[in-house]
């Protein structure tokens, strides 16, 4: 949504109708900085040698170099660094992958633009313009700046890219030459980012660079990814633990081997090839990605995420506490009903509403009753306003005609207009009856009053007494496509969804029951039922599913309350009003299209289309994110666990290295890729994974961990076994060394099958890939020759690839039983 204009922009906005000049422009240039909306980010390489150069592996390859090259072996020494490209390679990708969304942000950008400067209209580039210039709009061409349409025809503009309305929307022009009277609506506004679809015109820039709403959005979703959540915080403390453990464990294996008399050089490579295999430096790399990864996503499902933690939080989500009017509905209010007071009095009932109504304030319910209104008297002028307020829950407009006499008009919620007539009781029974049948029917329903009077009393204090009811008008608001069906998905997910809505009780709760919020019977309290419910007890859970008539406050004392006793709560808002719940919430979700500037600055998401359904999308899409994120770390336990072991296991017993550093290496090209890529597009058949338990801190429970251990030493068995069979037979070292690599590959590609599902093209390339590279390194005698390994016999393969299966079997069973079992294994059982 536009921003207001600010009152220091009114002066720059008094451009003449040649542009600025030359020594204008450039003040101004100066003043306000460059139209630089989506900042130029560092150079790729060197980004990516930023990022390089914290990678273990690197370190690793060249210190293993280094010795190599000291012992006189300079081919391995060679191997060694010619690793360093692949390595090198694939962090440059996978950089690029992960800057891709914000890149193509640029694309959306307009490059250049026709400007009129110094009685001239020349092209300039786009990041030159200033608050102030005049710039000529044409079909086809995206807009460069936030701006007003100072002169248009027939000007159409696409900006589903800001608030993701698909349509065309008309653009109007703003006569400039009266705009410190004015107050500019949504359709004088033209926008960065957004396009020009039909006419032509000229608009006056408003805002540049950061200041657009494009910029804002765009650095929105850039300290996003800067932030350290708390699941980073605790992996990066997971590492640090396992890194002074395997610095511990390398230090003992190096004095082991030098005990054992194996030399320097050798208990140098022993402690090193060690420490590459143990160090868990993929953790925080696959943490990071998919965070990265889930900020993207989200974008895509209209959920554009402001701070990183949200793509965690997201998924934990277990209560919704949504509002009604553009989020479950279209909120495009019709006027369907008008009931007068007296049969002839429709007119004065349409006309004392329109009365009521502000043109300025751009409210729903307004629009429709000015765009229906009567013919009005021509000499009435508004004298005084009483706007609408949470404690007044009326609005009065005081008007006074050609013969000084003064009008009250009054509209707004029965119940008050009620208490301000004079009614007999059974009047007042059939007004509340009336209301009460309209309101079941999910209409929205006010009441209009009307008072007279010849003195000035009316342009005093507000006037409480004396109106003459005039009857009721109702409206509907359509419900918005898709939302049924997606609070059908948080009912079976186990997803609660609180209605929380100023509408009149009958109203919210004919609502929540074409909505299916709460079922057939949906549990409604008003605010000042949830008031007593809250403060009758503090654990208390005041189990309802709408809250109907509720102000700002007992919306946030709802949410205070229910995030006391535990729920992860995701609030949505639109207005200042909404500002306190929003931060309030674990979650604030803001409204693009609708939202203040204020609640998009304290929300945590900002909802690009306004749709609960793109809510429980984005929800889904985390807690999807978080499953494969815990698919990911499963794999890299289960192969890393055997590795580790056999890695120190081996040479602890005397023998030689198991793994040489080429050998880590080729491992690393195969773990790092597949942790990574592998388990991004795996989906589940349930929009919000019935059944999913939210995670803590620790990713995995018992059940899972006895998997993982259960997996990791069942290889790990079945390495040493095939080891200690190659050595014992006199085959030596090089056969020993390619069945434990035939097992690790072949176990990493299987491993990587089951968890994936092969969703995609990526996974099942990099798991036959995988086997690939296995067959050729070690069945090629010259590459066999080459990484110290020796071709095997079919029955060694049949060992190897049977022992394999045997460890990918744990987790394949135990995905076969998640499937079919959700709801028990979703239970919060102790986490290890």
């Amino acid at each position: 949504m536009p921003r207001p204009l600010p009152a220091d922009r009114l002066e720059l906005l008094d451009t003449p109708e040649t542009g600025l000049n030359a020594i204008e422009a450039e003040r101004r240039l100066s003043r306000f900085g460059s139209n630089q909306i989506v900042e130029a980010s560092a150079g790729t390489w060197v980004d990516v040698l930023k990022s390089s150069i914290t990678d273990p592996m690197l370190w690793f390859l060249l210190v293993s170099s280094i010795l190599f090259a000291w012992i006189g072996d300079l081919a391995e020494a060679v191997i060694l660094l010619v690793a360093l490209l692949p390595l090198l390679a694939m962090d440059a990708w996978l950089h690029r992958r992960t800057q891709a969304s914000t890149a193509g942000l640029k694309s959306r950008l307009a490059a250049t633009a026709l400007v009129r400067r110094d009685g001239r209209v020349v092209s300039l580039g786009a990041t030159e313009l200033v608050p102030g210039d005049r710039v000529l709009l044409s079909a086809g061409e995206p807009v460069p700046a936030d701006g007003l349409l100072a002169r248009g025809e027939g000007i159409q503009v696409d900006e589903s890219l800001l608030t993701g309305e698909s349509y065309p929307l008309r653009k109007t022009a703003l006569a400039t030459d009266t705009l410190p009277g004015q107050s500019p609506e949504e359709a004088n506004w033209v926008q960065a980012g957004t396009r020009v679809l039909a006419g032509s015109g000229e608009m006056l820039v408003v805002h540049t660079g950061a200041e657009t709403s494009y910029g804002e959005i765009v650095r929105s979703a850039t300290r996003g990814r800067g932030e350290r959540t708390p699941l980073q915080q605790a992996v990066a403390a997971l590492v640090r633990t396992l890194i002074v453990a395997a610095l511990a464990f390398c230090v003992v294996l190096a004095w082991v081997r030098l005990e054992q008399g194996h030399g320097l050089v050798d208990a140098l490579l022993s402690a090193v090839t060690l420490a590459i295999a143990a160090l868990p430096e993929e953790f925080p790399v696959v943490l990071t990605f998919f965070l990265g990864v889930g900020i993207y996503r989200l974008a895509r499902r209209k959920a554009l995420v402001r701070r990183a933690v949200v793509v965690e939080n997201i998924g934990r989500v277990s209560t919704i506490c949504t509002d009604k009017t553009g989020t479950l509905t279209e909120g495009r209010l019709e006027l369907t009903h008008r009931l007068p007071a007296s049969p002839q009095g429709e007119t004065a009932l349409l006309q004392a509403a329109a009365l009521a109504s502000r043109v300025e304030g751009g409210d729903p319910m307004d629009v429709a009753l000015l765009a229906t209104r009567p013919p009005m008297d021509p000499t009435l002028v508004r004298r005084t306003t009483f706007p609408f307020t949470e404690e007044r829950r009326c609005e009065i407009g005081c008007w006074e005609n050609s013969a000084g006499h003064l009008v009250a008009a009054m509209k707004g919620a029965p119940e008050t207009v009620f208490t301000r007539c004079d009614f007999t009781a059974a009047e007042l029974e059939r007004w509340h009856r009336e209301t009460d049948q309209l309101a079941r029917a999910g209409q929205k329903v006010v009441a209009v009053a009307e008072r007279w009077d010849a003195s000035a009393a009316l342009l005093g204090p507000e006037p409480t007494r004396g109106f003459t009811f005039l009857g009721l008008l109702a409206f509907g608001d359509p419900l918005r496509t898709g939302v049924a069906e997606a609070i059908g998905q948080c009912r079976e997910a186990g997803l609660r969804v609180i209605m929380v809505t100023g509408d009149h009780r009958e109203t919210a709760m004919a609502i929540a029951r074409q909505l299916g919020i709460g079922g057939d019977s949906p549990r409604v309290l008003s605010g000042e039922e949830l008031e007593a419910a809250l403060d009758r007890t503090v654990d208390h859970d005041p189990a309802a599913d709408v809250i109907a008539r509720a102000t700002p406050m007992q919306k946030l004392a709802l949410v205070q309350r229910l995030r006391a006793l535990g729920q992860v709560v995701a609030v949505t808002g639109d207005g200042v009003n909404d500002v306190p719940a929003l931060q309030a919430a674990d979650i604030g979700i803001a409204m693009g299209q609708r939202g203040t500037r204020s609640a998009r600055e304290v929300a945590s998401i900002v909802l690009l289309d306004d749709n609960f359904r793109s809510l429980v999308q984005a929800i889904g899409e985390g807690r999807q994110l978080f499953a494969n994120l815990q698919r990911s770390f499963q794999y890299l336990l289960m192969i890393h666990i055997p590795l580790v072991m056999t890695a120190a296991a081996i040479p602890l017993a005397g023998h030689p290295l198991l793994y040489l550093p080429l050998h880590i290496v080729w491992l690393e090209l195969i773990i790092h890729p597949t942790a990574l890529l592998a388990f991004q597009a795996r989906q589940s058949t349930r929009p919000l994974m019935a059944g999913y338990r939210p995670p803590g801190n620790r990713f995995f429970d018992r059940r899972e961990w006895l998997v993982i251990l259960g997996s990791g030493l069942l290889l790990t068995g079945v390495v040493i076994a095939g080891v200690a069979n190659g050595l014992h037979s006199g085959q030596g070292i090089e056969h020993a060394r390619s069945i434990a690599l035939v097992v690790l590959t072949f176990a990493s590609a299987l491993t990587a099958a089951v968890l994936s599902g092969l969703t995609d093209r990526l996974a099942r390339g990099l798991v036959l890939a995988t086997i690939a590279s296995a067959i050729a390194l070690v069945q090629v005698p010259a590459l066999a020759d080459l990484f110290h390994l020796q071709p095997l016999h079919w029955d060694d393969w049949l060992i190897a690839v049977s022992g394999a299966l045997a460890a990918a079997a744990i987790p394949a069973v135990y995905e076969w039983w998640r499937q079919r079992h959700p709801a028990e294994s979703s239970q919060p059982i102790s986490e290890a």
